[in-house]
């Protein structure tokens, strides 16, 4: 048998196949898509840090910032960054370093405010104007770039002579001003000198 007289039995069944095939990609448009699983409900890490710490610098190139935490993730859901064992440093050439600890935290999307929560403490260096001054509270939110802090909490402030609590604190590291909000009861130990 030739290839042309095998051609002739085939040649009925080719507008057939196409038939078929046409009615099989139909078919698959007109399925419903296949369920996928909704993962944007989930709220897990897509980077973890572990021991890491961050450097921003002034205008001068000299540090102005410092943030170290003993992890960092981030979540892609909710673009949130959490932070566990925080510690920053604010830094300045005319003011004492502030050093500020706590337990858990949490970096805003833009990355301008820092939100500090659980054993917050704040510990800011003696100069030769002032005492060393620390601080407790359970929240503490920090924007650095205006060198501001507050929180609505109980808050304990101690230094060489004094002990001071209220609620709610609002805390001008440029203007160098510590505003007391309410409730404000303090202790004064006076000088052994």
């Amino acid at each position: 048998m030739t290839f042309a007289s095998r051609a002739r039995y085939w040649l009925p069944l080719f507008p057939l196949f196409g038939l078929l095939g046409v009615t099989y990609w139909l078919n698959q448009q007109v399925q419903p898509e296949s369920a996928k699983p909704d993962n944007s409900k989930r709220h897990d890490p897509d980077a973890i840090m572990e021991n890491f710490s961050a450097i921003r610098l002034n205008e001068q190139g000299a540090p102005r910032f410092i943030m170290a935490a003993k992890k960092m993730q981030h979540y892609p859901d909710d673009d949130s960054t959490t932070l566990e064992v925080p510690r920053l440093t604010t830094l300045s050439a005319e003011h004492p370093a502030i050093h500020v600890v706590a337990r858990q935290g949490v970096v805003s999307r833009r990355g301008d405010e820092v939100f500090l929560h659980s054993d917050v403490e704040v510990l800011r260096e003696a100069s030769v104007q002032q005492d060393e001054l620390t601080l407790h509270t359970e929240y503490l939110h920090i924007i650095p770039d205006r060198d501001w802090a507050d929180t609505d909490r109980a808050v304990t402030i101690v230094d060489a002579y004094n002990t001071v609590h209220a609620t709610g604190l609002e805390m001008d590291n440029k203007a160098r001003t510590l505003k007391l909000l309410s409730q404000v009861r303090s202790e004064h130990v006076p000088s052994k000198k």
